[in-house]
This record gives structure tokens, C-alpha cells and sequence, in this order.
């Protein structure tokens, strides 16, 4: 029979964090932490690399626990007034191989006590990054078009993210992907539970999601110069 990748523990882990983020008490719970969240995320990157080769040879899942697939459970308080010093949820992304750094596109799991989602896409991209990705817009409309009507993401995935109230300086306020060319972030997301995180076709079911999402992802790759 085949085992869960995730259990209660996890998000049980992650609810007693929220209630005590301090660094005492994560160092006295740090084993609870490898135990039911970091080991276990790692073993579900490790196994789904081949499926993910399937959807694209050139996106990477790194089961290293640390520089891999995996974020970091630290937050980064230098620059933000809330100075918590642990992220709250478990993680996943899995980039290109030429992806940067989080702002590249990459398919992404999230697991946080009442809110667990899957998708993939561009978030906060930089200005020229962004900018390949509208001029793709206007030069292929029938490309993203195609890729947004598919049965799969349809059925599976939202566009979701930010957007400018205005069209951006350039841009054709009429065009008929001007919605779409005033995005911010280019994401599309699933939404989940944790009871779907909790059950053996876990692994399955996200690649289900990476697989919906694979059109979009595609679009978004090569508007930003990368292979597919």
C-alpha cells in the first residue's frame, strides 16, 4: 500500500509555528520540523522528478534540502517590518534550469494550514522580464488564447495575481488582451486541501495540476527567451 507523502503532522507542525514563531521554540521543535515537514517535502520532489521531465525536460525538481526545490522555512526580515522570524507554510518550486531565482517561471506548491494551492507561472517579474512576456501577448494572442481555453486548465487552474488599474505606457488601450497585458504577475493557481495533501495520489494530483498548467507555462517560457 502506498504511504502518504504528507500527513496531519505537517500542518499540525505548521499551526503550533504560527501560534509560537519565536527561535527558541523552533530549535526545541526543530526535529518535529524534519520529521513530518521538510523530509517528507523532499521525498515528494525527489519522486516527482521523472513525471515532471514528462511535461518539460528543461524544469527542475531538487530534492536538496537546502539550494534545492524546496524554500527556505526562514523568513527574510532585513527590508519588512515584521520581523516573525519563520514562514508560517511549507513550500515548493520547480524552476527552469536557467530560472535566476524565485521571480523565474516554475510550477509551486504550497501547503499552510487552510490554504494549500498548486499552479505555476511568472510572480513579480522584473520590468523587462514583464515586458517580454506582453509584447509576446501582442505578437501571439491566439498562442495564450489557445493555451487559457484548454479543457484541463479550465477545469483545474484561475488566473491569478496583480494587475494595473491603467494599460501600460505603449500598449494599445483597445487591444483585446489588454486585461491581460495590464497583469503584473502571470500565475494560475488550483486550490487544494489539506485532506488532498494528506492522501496517497497526492503526487499524482499535483502533477494533474503542472500537467493543466503546461500550455500556459509554455507560453510564459519562450516570451522569456528560455526552452520548452
Amino acid at each position: 500500500m502506498v504511504e502518504p507523502h504528507f500527513t496531519p503532522h505537517l500542518f499540525r507542525f505548521l499551526r503550533d509555528l504560527k501560534k509560537n514563531n519565536e527561535r527558541d521554540w523552533f530549535l526545541a521543535h526543530k526535529k518535529r520540523y524534519e520529521e513530518h515537514v521538510r523530509d517528507p517535502m523532499c521525498r515528494f520532489v525527489e519522486e516527482l522528478a521523472p513525471e515532471l521531465r514528462r511535461i518539460s525536460r528543461h524544469y527542475v525538481a531538487d530534492p536538496r534540502p537546502v539550494g534545492g526545490s524546496l524554500f527556505r522555512i526562514q523568513r527574510d526580515t532585513r527590508f519588512s517590518p515584521d520581523k516573525t522570524p519563520y514562514k508560517t507554510h511549507a513550500a515548493i518550486q520547480l524552476r527552469h534550469a536557467q530560472g535566476r531565482d524565485v521571480h523565474a517561471p516554475g510550477f509551486y506548491l504550497h501547503l499552510e494550514s487552510g490554504s494549500v494551492f498548486a499552479g505555476g507561472g511568472l510572480w513579480h517579474p522584473d520590468g523587462a522580464t514583464l515586458a517580454q512576456v506582453r509584447s509576446a501577448l501582442v505578437a501571439h494572442p491566439e498562442r495564450w488564447k489557445k493555451a487559457l481555453s484548454a479543457r484541463s486548465f479550465r477545469a483545474l487552474l484561475t488566473i491569478e495575481g496583480e494587475k494595473l488599474s491603467r494599460p501600460p505606457r505603449g500598449y494599445d488601450p483597445e487591444h483585446p488582451l489588454i486585461e491581460d497585458i495590464k497583469r503584473k504577475d502571470f500565475v494560475c493557481l488550483s486550490t487544494l486541501s489539506e485532506e488532498d495533501a494528506c492522501t496517497a495520489g497526492f503526487l499524482e494530483k499535483f502533477i494533474q495540476v503542472c500537467s493543466a498548467a503546461a500550455p500556459f507555462m509554455e507560453f510564459l517560457t519562450v516570451s522569456v527567451g528560455l526552452s520548452w
